[in-house]
């Protein structure tokens, strides 16, 4: 049966016990309309709450809500098991079905993260295939190093990069620092290892029909603009994170390839000692 994610934006004054409240009652009718609800996510004092349900179609789901309780899904998209589980992690559940992560409630935010190669094609061509290629294995040791060290999820490797998921925002940015502090250290035989980060931090469900779509496309463009050995990360990602001792360097508001606004960027600095 599919898997659907749905989002309630402005829940307004609703607590966590009215949104428990409100998942016992679509547990109560949902053998009714043949659905199945599986868990949640509220983001308190945003009034934001997810869903997630096996349901045959999306009009069987959202009668099971105007049954029980009428508070009807802002948007709906259908997710994968396999990529649900590399967004959002290891998780589990308190007693009223709420998702939580390290036995706290987890409000379903996501820091995604691109890295990339500078240079790599470059090496190919002037170096052959096979120092390109054992550029990139030293480029998926580190990443793949400081992943696991940060609570880091690989999603999808992307040829000269990855894309990944974090569950904090201030583990992905001490992820990114290990990243270029073991770049930088790297003493192998041939081309310099420079990578480059992208990073922004998003809700599962933002107006699109993809998972983390707004988030995923951010994160790309804020990667592709910065330079070998350098982390950008956006606005969001400065916001959630003051107060954790890590220094940022405003590089403006910046013109990214398919929004229609500028992004405000902010440089992640990073010494020379390695983590």
């Amino acid at each position: 049966m599919p898997l659907y994610m749905d989002v309630h934006p402005g829940l307004g004054d609703a607590t966590p016990d009215d949104v428990a409240a409100a998942h016992r009652r679509d547990l109560e009718v949902q053998e009714t309309y043949g659905v199945k609800f599986l868990s949640y996510w509220f983001a308190d004092p945003e009034g934001k709450a997810f869903c997630l349900v096996e349901a045959p179609d999306v009009e069987s789901m959202k009668a099971c809500h105007k049954e029980a309780h009428g508070l009807m899904p802002h948007e709906v998209i259908e997710v994968g098991a396999p990529t649900l589980a590399k967004f959002m992690g290891f998780t589990d559940k308190d007693e009223n079905d709420r998702v939580t992560v390290d036995g706290r409630p987890d409000t379903a935010l996501r820091a995604i993260m691109f890295t990339d190669i500078e240079g790599s094609t470059a090496v190919s061509t002037s170096q052959g295939d096979r120092a390109a290629m054992d550029l990139v294995r030293r480029h998926d040791k580190v990443v793949e190093e400081a992943l696991e060290s940060h609570g880091g999820r690989i999603i999808k490797k992307t040829g000269d990069g990855v894309f990944a998921s974090f569950t904090s925002a201030t583990r992905a940015l001490e992820s990114t620092v290990a990243i270029q502090q073991r770049s930088s250290a790297d003493e192998s035989d041939g081309a310099q290892l420079a990578v480059k980060i992208g990073l922004t931090v998003g809700e599962p469900v933002q107006e699109s029909k993809d998972l983390f779509g707004a988030a995923v496309n951010l994160a790309a463009r804020i990667c592709a603009h910065a330079s070998g050995g350098q982390t950008l990360a956006s606005g969001t990602v400065r916001d959630l994170t003051i107060g954790k001792g890590i220094d940022f360097r405003s590089m403006g508001e910046i013109g990214l390839k398919g929004f229609p606004e500028p992004v405000p960027l902010y440089e992640v600095a990073w010494d020379a000692t390695v983590r």
